[in-house]
């Protein structure tokens, strides 16, 4: 009990005198620091940090997102990846908007679309002072180490030993600050590579840094396999205009644009034309892409796939496009 008292004291003593300052942390405005915790899913606090400031600025309320075009949250949404998670936040704008404010209870605020425990947790404990502890991956690796943990993170066992454990050690009155403590202290002290181990305040009580196993904890299964996928585009030129389509359900983009592939174009009677790009190489979370990309002008608009609308080349910008598309039309001649 001891160590664990000394450990959050440690962490909110820390975090006075280190912890990042950052926009959504100078608010009480729910909107505001669910908006970055969205975001911050899967990104850097710098890039994220630029995206929430042009939502906010764009979308400075609930109402205002919940009214937005879809189209045009995708589009300010492009270069972070992850779309389901744009997605997602539009539609749990407008659950915010029908239910009439923003829901202040840990059982609430995960019945909004995308919302799971992590979040959950971020939002009820920051906003509105509920005490619950998050468990993201910096909490993860702070914990496994300071306490000698060797479960797997990623393992059903391990998930309720660290839930239980974050819990345990949140200070009555405080999770707000705990919280975001122990999230700071991972990121910038107790990080994945080379942590600042001679420089921890809580150095002399860790039992990772004592038994020599700092850069053995935390220990997570490996059970994603990553998959490799060809792809091949041809952006059609024809007197100025280009065609895309949509991207439906059920696979990566959905939502986004993108110029027809090269079976559409063969199967349309044309040929590739120019190749601009080859095996352009793509990383997302479980695949890597690989992509061709070749650039045919005619005089005449092909018959296409119903799915496929020709557009002013100048309005392209106005078409949410995943980030490999946007590197392909990079390669464009003007």
């Amino acid at each position: 009990m001891e160590q664990q008292h000394a450990f959050a004291h440690a962490m909110l003593q820390w975090y006075r005198e280190n912890g990042r300052s950052l926009p959504w942390r100078e608010t009480q405005d729910a909107y505001a620091i669910w908006l970055s915790e969205v975001i911050l899913q899967q990104t850097r606090i710098q890039q994220g940090l630029d995206y929430w400031l042009r939502f906010m600025h764009r979308f400075p309320t609930v109402d205002d997102l919940a009214a937005a075009d879809e189209d045009e949250v995708l589009r300010l949404w492009q270069g972070l990846g992850y779309y389901s998670r744009a997605r997602n936040l539009h539609a749990a704008a407008k659950q915010i908007v029908a239910l009439g404010h923003f829901p202040d209870t840990l059982e609430d605020i995960k019945r909004l679309k995308g919302v799971g425990d992590y979040t959950a947790a971020a939002i009820g404990s920051i906003a509105f002072g509920l005490p619950v502890a998050v468990v993201d991956g910096n909490v993860y690796r702070v914990l496994s180490r300071y306490f000698g943990i060797s479960v797997p993170i990623n393992s059903t066992e391990g998930k309720k030993v660290f839930a239980a454990l974050a819990q345990e050690l949140l200070p009555a009155g405080q999770a707000a600050a705990y919280n975001q403590a122990l999230m700071d202290f991972g990121a910038i002290q107790c990080t994945p590579q080379s942590p600042r181990c001679l420089l921890c305040p809580v150095g002399e009580l860790c039992d990772a840094l004592h038994t020599g196993r700092v850069e053995a904890l935390p220990v997570k299964l490996k059970t994603v396999k990553v998959t490799e996928r060809q792809m091949s585009y041809v952006y059609l030129r024809c007197q100025g205009q280009t065609c895309i389509r949509r991207r439906g359900k059920g696979d990566i983009w959905q939502g986004l644009w993108e110029p027809p592939t090269a079976e559409v174009v063969q199967a349309a009677g044309l040929p590739l034309g120019k190749q601009l790009r080859k095996q352009v190489k793509h990383v997302l979370t479980h695949r890597v892409l690989y992509a061709d990309f070749y650039l045919l002008e005619v005089d005449l608009q092909p018959r296409l796939p119903a799915e496929y609308k020709w557009i002013d080349e100048s309005d392209i910008e106005q078409y949410a496009l995943p980030r490999l598309i946007e590197i392909l039309f990079e390669s464009i001649d003007g």
